[in-house]
């Protein structure tokens, strides 16, 4: 098979887009004509998976994420000047002879959205859903759970454990106890439904009036300069980011 082969599998799984559509799913690098040797898939394509992709001899990486620092995720670096880092990631695609296709739009067309299911699935808390259709909270581009009483520290200690994370930072009071928890859409300017008198943030504020106890939110810009970071790292270069409460201890505020 050739790589758009497998692509074009995907594809008739996928919600049917427009013949005009012009998202982010797409080839990013690469040959789709070439044979098809193997298929990674991976959230991020960074260095570290695309090493791995090559040594296992898979010529073919399906990703959610951009590779090369922007949102628009152009397979060439626009911002002027030099980007050693893209230049010696660019190199690793050739030297592996991997091609690479996004699929984002497309998994977040499903309904319920693919990658909220495989978090509720992983979470194991398929049975504690609560559709909007039957709740008086409404909780947008979010999922709505009912759990059996927790206190705020018990939840943060699962999610920790279940992720896998060596930290978390919680806002809020360790011994309240909750029961209704949405996890919700990305938490920065911008996101979703935004007017004079609406936005996003606006939209979880009035779900948690309504009675919502808690919210787990996705991103907080994640994919441009932090994953730059991330690869730099990789690299061997010297750089840092730090986000207080998310390393070794945990931060309650």
């Amino acid at each position: 098979m050739k790589n758009s082969d497998v692509i074009n599998k995907i594809l008739k799984y996928h919600p049917q887009f427009p013949g005009n559509y012009a998202g982010c799913d797409g080839y990013k690098f690469g040959d789709p004509n070439a044979e098809c040797n193997g298929i990674a898939t991976a959230l991020v394509p960074t260095v570290d998976v695309i090493r791995r992709t090559g040594e296992l001899g898979c010529n073919l990486l399906v990703v959610h994420e951009p590779i090369f620092y922007s949102t628009e995720d152009y397979p060439d670096w626009r911002a002027g000047g030099k980007n050693s880092v893209y230049e010696e990631k660019k190199a690793l695609l050739d030297k592996y002879g991997i091609t690479v296709w996004r699929d984002h739009d497309h998994m977040h067309a499903h309904n319920p959205d693919s990658i909220f299911t495989g978090v509720i699935k992983y979470l194991g808390w398929e049975n504690y859903y609560i559709p909007s259709e039957k709740s008086s909270i409404k909780v947008p581009m979010g999922y709505l759970f009912e759990l059996p009483e927790t206190t705020v520290k018990e939840l943060g200690q699962y999610l920790e454990d279940k992720l896998g994370m060596n930290g978390l930072r919680i806002v809020g009071n360790p011994d309240d106890k909750i029961r209704k928890v949405a996890i919700v859409g990305h938490l920065f300017p911008g996101f979703g439904t935004q007017s004079e008198t609406r936005e996003y943030g606006r939209d979880l504020i009035n779900a948690m009036e309504q009675g919502l106890d808690a919210i787990i939110p996705g991103e907080v810009i994640e994919w441009t300069v932090l994953s730059y970071v991330r690869d730099a790292l990789a690299l061997g270069r010297k750089k840092l980011y730090s986000t207080l409460g998310t390393s070794t201890w945990k931060n309650w505020e």
